[in-house]
């Protein structure tokens, strides 16, 4: 039986263990619907099936995954660092037209303005606090440049390998960067998460969802910006 410790553990970090848990069941569908995929194209040019473990861990399989986790992370970067300084007017996912920057110590609490149970490096000041307040975005960041990279390498591989396959000389690294290959992966991932971000701002100053603090409360005018239901 569930006792009322766990019980309040999972309520508190429902939205993170769901996702988690969706983002597991969605990998092993991608890797299981891709090893399918894969061997019917081995067996229509006549060549071996390869097992479930040959085929996560081989580039093909690296790159449909590392394109996608940077291409999110591309989003939510870019997305932090620019609702600091733009807004959407009506947006529940932006501030107010004239209250874009960073704020005042005050109204984010840093320094001698911190609470006593704000976060340690809020109240520190110097270096510590500067890194702090921008640590979102800086890690959103480092992890988008991180699964690029690797992206890029997975997607190397599996370009030499194509190329290999079809009798043709494989390219170094660098010039895997400036093939069409790369840039179209890139870009077909970055599009449609620019247009999904976009849409948001803009379907949230005029639609609404009950209960969702992604959306405004239902009765709230149109032009107020920032509301949360």
């Amino acid at each position: 039986m569930t006792s009322e410790k766990e019980y309040g553990f999972l309520r508190n970090n429902a939205l993170a263990l769901v996702f988690g848990g969706l983002f597991l069941v969605s990998l092993v569908g991608q890797a299981v619907s891709g090893l399918a995929d894969h061997n019917a194209q081995q067996v229509a040019e006549g060549l071996e099936r390869v097992s479930l473990l040959d085929y996560v861990t081989s580039s093909s399989f690296g790159v449909d995954v590392m394109e996608n986790w940077q291409s999110e992370y591309l989003q939510f970067f870019l997305y932090i660092f620019a609702t600091v300084w733009l807004v959407q007017k009506g947006s529940s996912e932006s501030k107010d037209p004239g209250a874009e920057g960073t704020e005042s110590d005050r109204e984010q609490r840093v320094g001698r303005h911190a609470d006593d149970d704000s976060p340690a490096w809020a109240g520190t000041g110097g270096w510590r606090t500067v890194l702090f307040s921008r640590s979102l975005g800086l890690v959103m960041g480092a992890l988008f440049l991180l699964t690029w990279a690797a992206s890029s390498v997975a997607g190397w591989a599996a370009f030499n390998s194509e190329q290999l396959g079809q009798r043709q000389d494989p390219v170094s690294y660098l010039g895997y960067l400036g093939e069409a290959d790369f840039w179209n992966r890139s870009f077909q991932n970055w599009q449609s998460e620019m247009l999904a971000v976009g849409s948001m701002a803009i379907f949230s100053v005029y639609l609404r969802q009950r209960g969702s603090p992604e959306s405004k409360p239902v009765g709230v005018a149109h032009a107020d910006t920032g509301q949360t239901g």
